[in-house]
């Protein structure tokens, strides 16, 4: 394999910009030719490739979001836009593609190997919800990021003698919110994992506190339990008497500087992709376990299912009263 291609898919996730570079650089110092793809499949059907070279990574490992930007791609669902991309690889002479971002983007890289594009998937999402993975790219930095704010709006709530109610990300998955829960010392943490009942997991644990002699509380839900915190909040402040507010994180959680962890895997996986590029092996999705970067097959992979530490969720809980 001489010609590859990156591209970057799906939420943008702070350490991206590291995978490119680990990507680009691993390439190049290797003998390869490589391609940057613009916003994801959209840019793979439309040709939209930039050269790139050692110098063209050059300062972007310190930089949040991506380079190549990102983008949701619906014509690459269809069948005659994966026709399309399979053309323009072939025109280009791209013979094999790293494609980094999350579930939906594995889906895309695994129908292109079926369809004789070689492709290796990185895990680029906040959400650390691969399966086969302990960890993604972009999870450090949002969970520190997630703790840096909670840590100020506490500031507030605990002036007033509040309670705060912050929503954070995490549509199918609760690691966010139990990982910064814990971080915070939230008196409760809400995720999508365990049904929610607002008598269990707020009101009898905030009074329980208040017994203990607190008068301000953090609660995290993760937007994926469904719960609208505004009326949370609302609910929360007319069964207990405690003044009570909402916050909903939002976008602020996605960018910023990648961490040094991030920094680290990135360049770690983004090298390994290459690596199995090089030997001609595709359909595959590079994870970290237990600290090691190991690849699965990209089949296997979609069809893991990941589950939450209930273990750590209960730990949570036994020290935030």
């Amino acid at each position: 394999m001489k010609k590859i291609a990156v591209l970057t898919s799906g939420g943008d996730a702070p350490g991206m910009n590291a995978a490119v570079r680990a990507v680009v650089r691993t390439a190049c110092e290797n003998g390869l030719e490589v391609y940057g793809v613009i916003r994801g499949y959209n840019g793979l059907i439309n040709g939209d490739f930039i050269k790139m070279d050692l110098r063209s990574v050059s300062d972007i490992i310190n930089r949040g979001g991506t380079i190549l930007y990102s983008a949701r791609c619906k014509e690459f669902a269809t069948e005659d836009g994966m026709r399309r991309a399979i053309r323009t690889c072939q025109e280009w002479g791209i013979e094999g593609v790293v494609v980094i971002g999350g579930d939906g983007s594995f889906r895309g890289a695994r129908d292109l190997s079926e369809r004789g594009i070689p492709c290796v998937g990185i895990p680029g999402t906040i959400d650390n919800d691969i399966a086969c993975c302990d960890y993604t790219i972009g999870y450090d930095t949002c969970l520190n990021t997630i703790m840096e704010l909670v840590d100020r709006i506490r500031d507030t709530t605990e002036s007033h003698d509040r309670c705060s109610v912050i929503e954070v990300m995490g549509r199918h998955a609760g690691y966010l919110a139990l990982n910064s829960g814990i971080a915070c010392g939230a008196t409760a943490i809400l995720i999508p994992e365990v049904p929610f009942d607002i008598e269990k997991h707020v009101i009898e644990r905030m009074k329980k506190t208040q017994r203990a002699n607190k008068k301000h509380f953090i609660i995290l839900a993760a937007e994926g339990v469904g719960v609208d915190v505004k009326a949370l909040a609302a609910e929360i402040e007319a069964k207990t008497g405690v003044e009570s507010r909402a916050t909903v994180l939002g976008h602020t959680q996605r960018g910023g500087y990648p961490t040094a962890k991030d920094r680290i895997m990135a360049t770690r996986m983004g090298n390994y992709a290459v690596k199995l590029l090089m030997q001609d092996i595709g359909n595959r999705v590079v994870a970290c376990q237990k600290e090691e970067v190991l690849d699965y097959d990209i089949f296997e992979a979609l069809n893991m299912q990941k589950s939450i530490d209930m273990n750590l969720y209960n730990v949570a809980h036994e020290v935030s009263i």
